[in-house]
């Protein structure tokens, strides 16, 4: 269709680097979305069905901005909710906007998914085999540091001496990533900045207080969408945890039988059958880690999220019945950062007397 493929990816956290391998596949030149900014949702606000959830909005401003930037083949994941039929709704918005494109949508089921990008094969020259599959690898190994990485810096962040340091050595790190060719390259650099972060000089209290994230994938893992509410936990001297990253949903998604399995019964008795998504994950984790003596929850989704909403009964009984703090939080496009920052800010003083109690 195009003499040169100009390949896009939506953004979600720092994961634009651990894809850059396969979107390589795809294309001749990768066109990175600028940041995520006001004007991104903006944009995506006023292009998208009123009905539409808060992560529709964002991708189609970020597809918007990259074709403004010259893209031409924009490339979209699957996902287990109605996200999954999002990318013909997008397409259709896109065209009718007058942009010429290609529009790649990857099937939810992952190992379809393997098999629509080794397909590619028959459709670019000079493209083998074991390049793609050695571009597979690279992007799962890429996404496994980039994870381990940052759950490092989520924990302990809020504790270090000297302000920045967790920071300019995670920004570091990603320039680093980004260099990587092998996965022997990525092992290299993950050792190297895992290092740099154990050297890093913490202080953690005696009575810490330890609060754990769950909800709906995208504004869990999109900072921006979700007003950057690890950074303004951590401001407070708050541990905070997350347990749902790319790699785990890949990992427990390879099975999904058992993923189901493993997550219900986290869940007894709040849950007896699957609840869409990742509403039964949300409920589980929060199970399991209130029964570990987690100080908190942090419940986030889109507005109007079906699984997550489902998830809210079994969290409220859950909170109950152990006496821990459980505060929800829903995005979209009007939701104002001062409520969330004043929320943020009654439920750590719910957080202390429970810790002083303690």
């Amino acid at each position: 269709m195009f003499k040169t493929r100009k390949v896009t990816f939506p953004h979600m956290g720092n994961y634009f680097y651990a894809f850059k391998p396969i979107i390589s596949l795809l294309g001749d030149e990768i066109i990175m979305p600028p940041p995520i900014t006001k004007r991104t949702i903006e944009l995506g606000c006023k292009h998208s069905p009123e009905s539409a959830c808060i992560p529709f909005k964002y991708n189609l401003g970020n597809y918007i901005e990259a074709l403004d930037l010259g893209a031409n083949v924009l490339v979209q994941a699957g996902g287990g909710c109605r996200f999954g039929y999002y990318g013909e709704v997008q397409e259709e918005i896109l065209k009718k906007l007058g942009y010429e494109f290609q529009f790649i949508k990857l099937s939810n089921d992952y190992f379809s998914a393997i098999m629509e990008i080794l397909a590619l094969k028959r459709t670019r020259p000079g493209l083998t085999y074991l390049k793609i599959i050695k571009s597979l690898i690279l992007f799962y190994k890429r996404l496994r540091a980039i994870d381990k990485i940052e759950a490092i810096v989520r924990r302990n962040i809020g504790f270090e001496i000297n302000e920045g340091e967790f920071k300019g050595i995670h920004k570091r790190f990603l320039l680093d990533l980004d260099k990587t060719i092998s996965t022997k390259n990525v092992k290299e650099v993950e050792k190297e900045y895992k290092k740099r972060l154990e050297d890093v000089k913490i202080k953690k209290p005696e009575n810490l207080i330890r609060v754990a994230l769950i909800g709906e994938l995208y504004v869990l893992m999109e900072p921006f969408s979700n007003f950057y509410i690890e950074k303004e936990l951590a401001k407070k001297g708050i541990e905070v945890h997350r347990f749902v990253t790319v790699s785990s949903i890949l990992h427990d998604s390879f099975s999904f039988k058992t993923y189901i399995t493993k997550f219900l019964k986290q869940a007894r008795p709040y849950l007896k059958y699957h609840i869409g998504a990742h509403g039964t994950e949300s409920v589980g984790i929060a199970h399991k880690l209130i029964k570990q003596g987690f100080d908190g929850v942090i419940h986030i989704k889109p507005f109007g999220c079906m699984p997550e909403v489902n998830a809210m009964s079994a969290l409220h009984k859950m909170s109950k019945d152990y006496k821990t703090p459980i505060i929800y939080f829903s995005f979209d496009s009007q939701t104002s950062e001062t409520g969330i920052k004043t929320r943020i800010e009654a439920f750590y003083d719910m957080l202390q007397m429970k810790t002083n109690k303690k």
